[in-house]
């Protein structure tokens, strides 16, 4: 009986990865007739990869973000099923205006278009949202909206994918293959650039990359003070490290191991039964105090 039941589960594991391989994965290459069976394969979990439009150095493509969220995404969902939302680029990039070729909308109104891109996912089913953001710039303005997710009940979890590598072997190969000290921080210097060589060799112009310097400035120093001028105080020119260390074999290295990370984390919401437990839970104590 044990051996008949394992048998038929690993069977049914094997259709369902038959499915997930024959389904498509974006939003946007779905046809209304496989909504179901796609919300069923990835146990109602959507990607958002949010990246922005900017400038990167001038070498590296203006969405340089978008591809590499949309290729970490692609990549990750052909290991565990679910389906991804088309490119997002509203993010907070206020920081890059006076650059040619940044997109960057009013502070409300990137606020207001998240929060109902968000519930308008969970209102095609999605539980469970997963974004995978790609700019730097993003992160406290996603990790405040986050945070405010718990201003009111909601049907749905919202995920973040962040890297904490803590992989010996892949730090041991990234250091074998980095030509450059990416301590220091990188925007459109070696490592991103390495990832879009690799994925969308067309649209790197490496011949470009040292046309601009990507050294700090450091023409603004108050000790134990935050101002928002500081990027630009420090990378006027929009650039950050230098590009023209780059190579294929760094981006192959980087972009498989977040894509394994990610798809490691999408398996984990995927099987998820706390969070909305622990939400709902969460919100049926704060009604209690408010009577």
């Amino acid at each position: 009986m044990a051996k008949k039941l394992s048998l038929l589960l690993t069977l049914f594991g094997l259709f369902q990865y038959t499915m997930a391989q024959q389904l498509h994965t974006r939003w946007d290459e779905l046809t209304a007739s496989d909504w179901a069976q796609a919300l069923k394969l990835s146990d109602s979990t959507c990607i958002l990869p949010i990246g922005v439009l900017e400038k990167h150095g001038p070498h590296a493509p203006i969405g340089t973000d978008l591809i590499r969220a949309r290729e970490y995404a692609a990549r990750a969902v052909k290991k565990e099923y679910a389906v991804v939302f088309p490119d997002y680029f509203y993010g907070q990039i206020n920081e890059a205006r006076h650059q040619p070729g940044a997109f960057a909308l009013p502070s409300r109104v990137a606020w207001d278009l998240l929060e109902a891109t968000c519930d308008e996912i969970a209102r095609n089913g999605f539980k469970k949202i997963l974004i995978i953001n790609t700019h730097g710039g993003n992160w406290d303005f996603i990790h405040y909206f986050m945070q405010t997710r718990l201003e009111k009940r909601r049907d749905y979890a919202v995920f973040l994918y962040q890297s904490r590598s803590g992989d010996p072997e892949f730090e041991k190969q990234f250091a074998k293959l980095s030509k450059g000290d990416l301590s220091k921080g990188d925007h459109a210097g070696e490592m991103e650039t390495s990832e879009v060589l690799y994925t969308r060799p067309d649209l790197v112009q490496l011949d470009r990359a040292r046309n601009e310097s990507g050294a700090m400035q450091n023409r603004l120093s108050l000790k134990n003070t935050y101002t928002p001028i500081w990027w630009y105080a420090g990378y006027p020119n929009h650039y950050d490290g230098d590009g023209s260390a780059s190579t294929t074999a760094l981006g192959k290295l980087e972009i498989e191991h977040v894509t394994k990370e990610i798809a490691e984390v999408l398996h984990t919401i995927k099987t998820d039964r706390q969070t909305l437990k622990l939400q709902n839970e969460f919100f049926d104590r704060v009604n209690a105090e408010q009577k």
